[in-house]
């Protein structure tokens, strides 16, 4: 049986603990599931009624059909496929798109044609990946200073390319 199919699965080669997310499939594909023991994201496929072709730099929301309920202390990250962007140049716009917690409305995903053809999207078709991942929140102390680093202030390409 799939790693992804089995709550609580531990693996034997890498220890992981699976966490359980609710979902409520108002779609008619299947949920998405881990593709290999060690894959860190799930494909999310299109739910859709008609195909939809999106037009070289046009941007969609696609739906799922998916409504999680994550637990505390956890997103979901919607990510391009990386065969989507290589060979037709279709990626998630706001990457990675956050999916937090709280949120119940329908997983959709933002995705843009970089490419200069249309491309068509067909229902059931895979679309992007999630990837669930646990985060921190922060809370923010002023200061009149900042500590000094060996970086300083040197940012946006600052280490050059070689």
């Amino acid at each position: 049986m799939a790693p992804g199919n089995v709550a609580g699965y531990v693996s034997t080669a890498h220890p992981f603990i699976m966490i359980t997310v609710k979902v409520v499939n108002k779609g008619h594909q299947a949920l998405p599931a881990y593709a290999t023991e060690q894959s860190a994201g799930m494909d999310l496929r299109a739910n859709i009624d008609a195909p939809v072709t999106l037009h070289p730099m046009e941007r969609r929301l696609i739906g799922t059909g998916l409504h999680i309920a994550l637990p505390e202390g956890y997103e979901a990250q919607i990510r391009p496929r990386s065969g989507l962007a290589l060979k037709h140049g279709i990626t998630v716009l706001n990457s990675p798109g956050t999916v937090d917690a709280d949120y119940r409305g329908e997983v959709m995903v933002l995705l843009i044609n970089l490419s200069a053809d249309d491309f068509v999207i067909n229902d059931g078709e895979r679309i992007a990946q999630m990837v669930i991942a646990r985060h921190e929140q922060a809370c923010f102390e002023t200061v009149e200073v900042l500590d000094t680093t060996e970086r300083g202030e040197g940012g946006y390409g600052h280490t050059g390319v070689k």
